[in-house]
């Protein structure tokens, strides 16, 4: 008896806070707080000192951890950093990759399924126009409480891009193993520092993402609106809550129908490219990259022999 009620009951919630939203021209403020969680060491931080790794970490934890504002109506949103003053030299993972990783403001239209991302990568801007993915989301009957929101729970499989960096991890099999020791070997021998090491490493060359991943999400009707933080969208009131693979993006603060509203417009700046299109700019540019280190590498071996 207590799953039937239950859906009844928000069934009833989700249509008076319906009603209640319909009257009304209304917007909300939804703020978030982002982390995803990495082990260095999984990226080569076993062979570093102590004090360098607390460097990295140091650096890491202002690109692994940030606070969004998603900025909503009925049909449209947009989701962006709400940015703070960093450190010189942070933010700036996987050699320097993180910041042209990380976007801009997001577009959604949950009406027109129009995606918009603004997006910088090494100084050029880009604006990725593409359809809004739906995703097939599995509701449940378990609740949870969200600040002063009853919040329920929907499940979906979702297809990551190959350039997520949230999913990124180190490449598995027995290349990789053989990698390791071999990478071993050559930091017994070498006189590198750690920071002349780590300019020698190609960002990506060790990393892979998974095809798919499975999501948490916790949603509430009495917000019935079908927003939600990221590229999220799609269940029968906001999305307060994201658990997808190691990153969790969580609402700490909820402002509806502030005094000063705040006009929710498609970013216009950049380059018009679909996703796919973007992804192989940012493949040709890593090809670059890759054939510019190995040159190096290569001439400060032969300078090492001359010398």
């Amino acid at each position: 008896m207590k799953k039937p009620l239950l859906k009844l009951t928000s069934l009833l919630l989700f249509c008076l806070c319906s009603i209640s939203f319909a009257q009304q021209d209304f917007q909300g403020k939804a703020y978030y707080m982002s982390k995803t969680t990495m082990n260095l060491d999984d990226f080569g931080g076993r062979e570093m000192s102590p004090e360098r790794k607390k460097q990295i970490e140091a650096r890491m934890k202002s690109f692994l951890e940030k606070e969004y504002i998603l900025t909503f109506n009925k049909t449209e949103s947009i989701y962006k950093e709400d940015e703070k003053l960093e450190a010189p030299g942070s933010g700036r993972g996987f050699g320097g990759f993180g910041s042209s990783l990380t976007g801009g403001p997001q577009y959604k239209n949950v009406q027109s399924k129009e995606l918009i991302q603004d997006q910088e990568f090494f100084g050029k801007q880009f604006l990725i126009k593409d359809e809004l993915k739906s995703l097939e989301w599995k509701m449940g009957t378990e609740t949870k409480q969200i600040g002063q929101y009853t919040c329920f729970k929907a499940t979906a499989t979702k297809t990551v891009d190959e350039f997520d960096w949230r999913s990124m991890r180190p490449r598995r099999g027995r290349d990789r193993d053989n990698s390791d020791k071999e990478e071993g070997k050559k930091a017994k021998d070498s006189t590198k520092t750690d920071d002349q090491a780590s300019k020698d490493v190609d960002p990506m060359s060790e990393v892979e993402v998974p095809k798919t991943i499975e999501v948490v999400a916790w949603y509430t009707v009495q917000i019935p609106v079908n927003q939600g933080p990221d590229d999220y969208w799609g269940l029968p009131g906001l999305i307060l809550e994201i658990n997808a693979d190691r990153t969790t993006i969580l609402c700490t603060k909820i402002v509806m129908n502030p005094e000063e509203k705040e006009a929710i417009e498609k970013p216009e700046k950049g380059d018009v490219v679909t996703q796919a299109e973007y992804n192989e700019i940012i493949t040709k540019k890593m090809n670059e990259m890759r054939e510019m280190y190995g040159g190096r590498n290569r001439g400060g071996r032969g300078g090492g022999r001359r010398n």
